[in-house]
């Protein structure tokens, strides 16, 4: 579907009164839609950034692409030794995830071109085939790749942050919490989501 973010945040802003200050605060939404062809690159970025900075993970992915020639692809990834992988700073964790989402998508176990068609439960389940990917991943994936409108990430440790501070809770929220807080924000939840994450430094991200 269109995404129609006028419309989301008009809804968002009837529906809960902290988020309506919230998305006052930070202006529009900066949720932009990648490319099918861009798809396997942002699923190859998300396995490099596992567990590293914001800093390193470019720095990592900068030489990782720069390896590859200037071009992330499945084939690319196939061809590369283990010392090639080691000389960019990928470990062999990684390595072995890498090559599992490129093989996958090269023998068509991940069909690109029907991602867009599916439900998010369907994406979830084909990504998570993938070694490395797990809930979380998939989920951001599809609010930054396909910019599904009503995805809740429950287990975002800084959405979580976000709702907690927002709402003034004692402690962190747990899932069940935050479905229950998310429930008004149907059928934009994903929008949401964006605007707790852009709320932790009062701006867009």
């Amino acid at each position: 579907m269109l995404l129609d973010f006028v419309q989301a945040h008009d809804h968002l802003s009837q529906a809960d009164p902290i988020l309506a200050g919230i998305i006052s605060r930070c202006g529009p939404c900066g949720l932009q839609s990648r490319q099918a062809g861009k798809y396997f690159v942002a699923l190859t970025e998300a396995i490099l950034s596992q567990q590293l900075s914001v800093k390193a993970a470019a720095t990592i992915y900068r030489r990782f692409k720069a390896k590859l020639g200037g071009r992330v692809t499945p084939n690319g990834i196939l061809k590369l030794t283990a010392p090639q992988f080691r000389a960019v700073g990928v470990s062999r964790q990684k390595m072995g995830y890498l090559r599992d989402l490129a093989g996958k998508w090269q023998n068509g176990a991940i069909a690109s071109r029907r991602l867009a068609k599916m439900s998010d439960e369907e994406v979830i389940a084909v990504l998570t085939q993938v070694k490395g990917i797990g809930r979380w991943t998939a989920e951001m994936f599809l609010i930054f790749s396909l910019l599904r409108p009503d995805v809740l990430p429950v287990d975002d440790l800084g959405f979580r942050k976000a709702v907690q501070r927002a709402y003034k809770l004692r402690k962190l929220p747990e899932a069940k919490r935050l479905a229950q807080l998310a429930e008004p924000w149907r059928p934009y939840r994903s929008i949401a989501t964006w605007f707790f994450w852009a709320s932790l430094d009062n701006k867009p991200m």
